[in-house]
This record gives C-alpha cells, sequence and structure tokens, in this order.
C-alpha cells in the first residue's frame, strides 16, 4: 500500500507542477502538454508515454485499493466484536476518513480524463489546445468548487498517507515526530494551494 501510494504522490507533485505552467499563457502550457506527448519518442510512437503513465498509474491504484481492503477485511477479522464505544485518541480526521476521500478522489479522477483528456465533459473540447480546455471547464462555477473540494479530498489523503508512509517505512522516532507530521502537512497544504490556484484565477478572470 506504501510503495503504490509513493508513486502516486510522485505523480500528483509532478503534475502540480506541470500545472504551474497555465501561468505562463496558452502557448507555454500548450507546449508542455505537447512535450509529454513527444516523451521516449522515437523509442515510442507519438503518445505513447501517457499511455504507459496511464497504465502503470491504473495498475497501482488497483493496487492500492487492493491493498486497502486487505487491510480493513484483517481489520475486521482481528476484532469481529466491535467496541461498545469508540475513542479516537490518536486517529485524526484525515485518516478517520481515507475511504470516503478515496472513493471521492477514483470519482475525480474518473471526470478529469472525461473533462481534459479525452473529452466528452468538456464544453467545445479541442484536442491539442489544454490551456482553452482547462480554462472551457473551470470558467464554470460548479465545476471549480467541486475541482477544489475534490483537491482537498486529495491532499488530505496525502497527508496521512505521507504519515502512514514513513511510518511503514520505520522512518518515524519520537524526536523527529513533530518534524514529520510538519512535513506531511506542509507537503500536502503545498499541493492544494497549488492545484487551487488554476480554477482560484481563472474564475478571477485570469485568461493568459
Amino acid at each position: 500500500m506504501a510503495v503504490t501510494g509513493v508513486l502516486w504522490f510522485a505523480f500528483v507533485f509532478l503534475h502540480m507542477v506541470g500545472m504551474m505552467k497555465f501561468f505562463f499563457g496558452p502557448e507555454t502550457f500548450d507546449h508542455y502538454s505537447h512535450w509529454l506527448r513527444t516523451l521516449l519518442t522515437p523509442l515510442f510512437p507519438h503518445g505513447w508515454f501517457l499511455w504507459l503513465q496511464r497504465t502503470g498509474l491504473t495498475v497501482a491504484l488497483l493496487l492500492h485499493i487492493f491493498a486497502a481492503t486487505s487491510l480493513t477485511l484483517q481489520s475486521r477479522r482481528a476484532r469481529p466484536v466491535r467496541y461498545a464505544k469508540t475513542s479516537n485518541v490518536q486517529a485524526t480526521y484525515a485518516s478517520r476518513t481515507m475511504r470516503w476521500g478515496g472513493i471521492i478522489i477514483v470519482l475525480f479522477i474518473v471526470y478529469h480524463v472525461m473533462d481534459l483528456s479525452i473529452g466528452p465533459a468538456n464544453p467545445g473540447f479541442v484536442r491539442g489546445e489544454v490551456f482553452r480546455n482547462t480554462v472551457a471547464s473551470l470558467e464554470q462555477w460548479p465545476v471549480a468548487a467541486a475541482y477544489i473540494l475534490s483537491v482537498g479530498a486529495v491532499c488530505m489523503h496525502l497527508y496521512h498517507g505521507v504519515w502512514s508512509a514513513l511510518q511503514t517505512v520505520g522512518a518515524n522516532r519520537p524526536k523527529y515526530d513533530r518534524a514529520f507530521k510538519l512535513l506531511s502537512r506542509g507537503v500536502a497544504l503545498l499541493i492544494f494551494v497549488g492545484f487551487s490556484s488554476v480554477p482560484v484565477a481563472i474564475l478571477a478572470g485570469y485568461r493568459g
């Protein structure tokens, strides 16, 4: 679960960095999108990098869901009789909402692909004009609001995920506990601000 989570974390972080090119205007943003499609050429045909990436991320997502489900079932089997009273002493809000957050993230991924990658959910989708498609989608305030809320769910998931991954690899120590928590929160906040800045800028009237 930690390994697949790290793969997705790396993708989300790099995707956020790439999204910042939106603020350099249509030409730069569209050129960045075109560059992604030409990676690994001529070793592979045009666009294959993105499909290899999507396939790998899909497999990682399915394995992540499988691992989460397996851990939940193991936990339930370990204690078939439920607690009479549940007291969340160590559990954070992020950890308690991981499952619901995961469902929101999966739904968001499906819509995001239909909106900006394939096009059926985007008004007047034009292939190759990524800047135009992004503006057309996020200038609709319900879509922008849903985007920001979904990014929030992603970052809540990442906050707990980064913290859990550090525990899994044995990096956590009592003296580093506070530092790692601040690191997890800081990374999640950075990603949230990065992604959210795009719809906020569009709603504020930015068009390059």
